[in-house]
């Protein structure tokens, strides 16, 4: 055990040391729980990647951690992919007592209305946000959204976290059991994993149904700052302690600056998700993944209250390609990443560019050539306000085409370390 400690330590040290100095944002302040002027803001998320079958007649209570503090509560529902309306009868949201437990504070559990209705229709490709609650919720505090709505096509986000760590969801032993503030109704096993799409009763950690965005009306912070990713933001496989992704390990940093300096962090990263527009490499049926990152930049980045800065982390699933779409070539990656640069910033927002981690490619093979010029490409391009070099943070200083073995999960994938090296590294100046 002391020589794998070793090992992590040396990595570290030297990952610190090939990657580029920036300069971190100020000093940290004391935490504020104050809410700001600056208008409203998206505090959480996780985006919606397909469809997958009917809902049960159930109630889901779905687990959300908010980033920062906020007062006055709304919640977004989507049905991008369903061929037929989802009819939301009755919706609630509640305090969780514990992380990522179902059951709530007593007398928290508050009705959610739609223009003052009670239920609501979503027409197959629409959205639609909640009225306003009237609460307040404190950083990192779970906050519980259960709906009813049997029968409706489950647009879903689904991964494999982090034991009780949102995002997750509880689905109902049967009927609507959404007011209900104790557990009784949410059984916590079976665990049915995050990353299979599931309707049985049961906790499924990672498991999120129509619920794509939280947001306050009086957010503890300036703005948003939008992750738009694949698996590698989404947190799949970082396993291990301390049990965080990297968005998180960095909302965690935000949060110890004032409130008038800080930005909360919404996650709209998606397992298998792919920066170009092509076929998706794992699922012919493109309902596992997501839509390309330009085709869901409107919904998942640019229409987030109060955003102001995306930081873009994507190419690994193009460059790698799989069953169903051959390897992208640099040339397309970079001009995907170049539109969606140009988009973001036709918005007056700041982008952020993070290189390609390594993928196990062969040295000298059209792959890693590829990943290479895409990452040379965001060093140097001049298209991104900002660059983190996360590749060279996770490269391994003896074989450049691998992460450091302490802090990968596999070829693809930081472990729980590696993540939090991740999220450690970044200049806060650059996120800001």
């Amino acid at each position: 055990m002391r020589s794998v400690y070793r090992r992590w330590i040396t990595g570290l040290v030297l990952a610190l040391t090939a990657v580029p100095t920036l300069s971190a944002a100020g000093s940290a302040g004391a935490v504020s729980g104050s809410t700001t002027a600056h208008g409203a803001a998206g505090v959480w998320s996780a985006s919606l990647e397909g469809v997958h079958g009917v809902s049960p007649d159930a109630t889901v209570r779905q687990i959300a951690r908010l980033s920062v503090p906020g007062t006055g509560i709304r919640v977004r529902f989507g049905n991008p992919f369903g061929a037929s309306a989802v009819v939301i009868r009755e919706a609630w949201l509640g305090r969780t007592i514990a992380p990522g437990a179902p059951k709530l504070v007593n007398g928290s559990n508050k009705r959610l209305t739609f223009r003052g209705a009670r239920s609501v229709t979503i027409a197959p490709g629409q959205s639609v946000v909640s009225d306003s609650v009237p609460v307040t919720v404190q950083a990192q505090q779970d906050v519980a959204v259960s709906v009813y709505a049997p029968g409706a096509p489950v647009n879903d986000h689904t991964f494999p976290p982090f034991a009780y760590d949102p995002p997750a969801s509880y689905i109902g032993a049967g009927g609507n059991t959404a007011a209900d503030e104790s557990d009784t109704a949410f059984p916590g096993y079976p665990v049915i994993p995050g990353n299979t799409s599931s309707t049985a009763a049961g906790y499924h950690p990672g498991q999120t149904w129509w619920m794509d965005l939280v947001t306050a009306d009086r957010p503890a912070a300036r703005g948003t700052l939008v992750t738009l990713g694949d698996s590698i933001t989404d947190g799949y496989n970082a396993y291990g302690p301390p049990g965080q992704r990297w968005t998180d390990v960095l909302a965690d940093r935000l949060n110890a600056l004032p409130a008038e300096a800080r930005v909360a962090v919404a996650n709209a990263g998606i397992s298998g998700n792919t920066v170009s527009v092509q076929p998706n490499p794992y699922d012919p049926t493109n309902q596992c993944c997501g839509p390309p990152a330009p085709q869901r930049l409107d919904r998942d980045v640019l229409s987030v209250p109060g955003v102001r800065t995306v930081l873009l982390l994507e190419g690994t699933n193009d460059l790698g390609g799989g069953d169903y779409a051959p390897p992208a070539s640099a040339a397309q990656v970079i001009a995907a990443m170049r539109a969606i640069a140009d988009r973001v910033h036709a918005r007056h927002l700041r982008i952020v560019g993070a290189t390609v981690l390594p993928m196990c490619n062969a040295a000298g093979s059209e792959k890693e050539n590829n990943r290479l010029a895409v990452n040379e490409w965001i060093r140097a391009g001049g298209v991104f306000d900002e660059v983190l070099d996360f590749d060279a943070v996770l490269r391994d200083p003896n074989d450049p085409t691998v992460m450091i073995a302490d802090l990968r999960n596999d070829c693809y994938h930081p472990n729980a370390a590696g993540d939090q090296l991740l999220g450690r590294y970044i200049p806060l100046s650059a996120v800001l």
